[in-house]
């Protein structure tokens, strides 16, 4: 099971998609979840935005860098 993570404005990490979620956690706003398998094996969970979500399907890959939204790959 990934753990659940805020992405920072100064993480850099990239990986392949392995799984998509969405839900209403607070239950009036809708947040857009993907699980990532990095190189080094582990595996994170990470929010992204809608537009990204919509893009992109497991198997895809997804980087984030330095100072940017992460994006797909």
């Amino acid at each position: 099971m990934a753990k659940a993570q805020r992405i920072g404005p100064d993480d850099s990490w990239e990986g392949v998609v392995t799984h998509t979620s969405r839900g209403m956690l607070d239950g009036s706003n809708m947040y857009h979840f993907v699980e990532v398998s990095l190189a080094d094996g582990e595996s994170i969970k990470v929010r992204i935005s809608r537009r990204l979500w919509k893009s992109i399907a497991v198997g895809d890959r997804i980087v984030k860098r330095p100072g940017a939204d992460p994006a797909k790959g």
